[in-house]
């Protein structure tokens, strides 16, 4: 119970204001009643708070939360410095069937994926191939000419901010005309970015589209995609098998969770075309359990050991007074004892958030396959539960 401490010293001052103090603060009966007040209050915890009682298991917080919310599936994990501590699904992969979600489903992490990429484009700031102050424009030297002035300075680490003064998006009727090598499509629509900024440059501003920009110039160093890059330098040394890209399933077939619209109606299809297009792969398009995406947040509490901890740190700082830092809000909160980072995602049918506290050692993910615009309050609501309920659990354990 959220109050259960305040209940206690207002029955103990209650006790004291009702006998005359001098001769009551000494008595043995005082220290009796304060005794058996707290006992009372442990044990309504115990029994009406779900969080604390020791025979509470994880699905037992979902369910409720996902019942108010009319999800059709619900999950969440506890993150340690060594990966998934606890974790539970609880609801159906598709509503109106009886395919139960599991705990080692695929999920869609939406713009979670910004983080993998900045983390990717640390790899490369390790070899001395990029730097966070590298200005972006560097890498397009064929159009240098019509990219407007201020944009000449932007840096990497204020494309990675959301600082650049870039478009949100690519508009959507230049996006359907996309086709060819993928490499080519991110290229395109970077140099569209570059030359058609929406904002001066040095405000935050979120940008879908400064992920695109950050995965060309990745791409125009090494000259392998985005998607084969995040392979090769995060996934696999991460240990994160089951990582892949778009939606998620067999096209047809409830293997997966399938996506839903806002309303809790399934999407007319599933599968990897069921996303945002290809193109916005580093801005969000990453799916995996959620066993291997604790396997990310790991490295980034434990600040490594895939890179060296600079690069985390450069990640894990906000950039100029924003709470922004390179693909995570970085915000202070009590229970992280300092520093938190989190961000959520969505690609309107499912939803994915995290808050992991690297000074304390442990955090929290939560999915589900729907989209819309309540599950900021949802994902809270659950956050607060899981914490609660790893926090009871440490405490009993000692």
């Amino acid at each position: 119970m959220k109050y259960a401490n305040l209940v206690y010293w207002v029955v103990i001052w209650a006790i004291v204001w009702t006998v005359h103090w001098p001769s009551f603060r000494d008595s043995v009966w005082f220290v009796a009643a304060a005794w058996g007040a707290q006992i009372g209050v442990t044990w309504i915890r115990v029994f009406f708070d779900p969080g604390t009682n020791p025979n509470t298991k994880m699905a037992d917080l979902l369910e409720p939360i996902r019942a108010k919310y009319k999800l059709p599936a619900l999950a969440a994990a506890i993150v340690t410095t060594d990966g998934v501590s606890d974790m539970a699904a609880t609801g159906v992969r598709k509503a109106g069937t009886s395919v139960a979600a599991t705990t080692e489903d695929l999920w869609h992490l939406g713009s979670c994926t910004k983080a993998m990429t900045a983390l990717l484009a640390g790899t490369f700031v390790a070899e001395g191939k990029l730097a966070w102050d590298g200005k972006m424009v560097a890498f397009f030297p064929e159009i240098a000419e019509q990219v407007p002035a201020p944009m000449h300075e932007v840096t990497v680490a204020q494309l990675l901010s959301h600082h650049a003064g870039l478009a949100e998006n690519y508009p959507p009727e230049l996006a359907r005309k996309l086709a060819g090598p993928i490499i080519g499509q991110r290229c395109i629509v970077a140099e569209w970015m570059l030359t058609s900024p929406a904002h001066p440059p040095g405000r935050h501003r979120y940008s879908n589209g400064g992920y695109v920009v950050i995965g060309s110039i990745l791409e125009k160093i090494s000259g392998a995609s985005w998607e084969e890059l995040m392979r090769t330098r995060v996934f696999g040394p991460l240990g994160m098998n089951s990582a892949g890209f778009g939606g998620t399933g067999t096209v047809g077939e409830i293997d997966q969770p399938w996506p839903h619209l806002a309303d809790g109606t399934p999407a007319k299809s599933n599968g990897p075309a069921t996303d945002n297009l290809p193109y916005m792969g580093p801005a969000g398009t990453v799916h995996c359990t959620m066993a291997d995406w604790a396997l990310f947040l790991a490295d980034q509490m434990r600040e490594g050991p895939l890179l060296p901890a600079s690069i985390y740190t450069a990640m894990q700082t906000p950039v100029a007074k924003s709470k922004y830092g390179l693909g995570w809000i970085v915000v202070p909160r009590r229970w992280a004892r300092g520093k938190m980072l989190s961000h959520a995602g969505s690609n309107t049918m499912n939803y994915a958030a995290c808050w992991i506290g690297p000074r304390r050692g442990y955090g929290v993910i939560v999915c589900c396959n729907q989209g819309g615009g309540k599950l900021g309050a949802m994902a809270n609501e659950v956050a607060e539960a899981v914490l609660r309920f790893y926090a009871a659990r440490r405490k009993r354990s000692g």
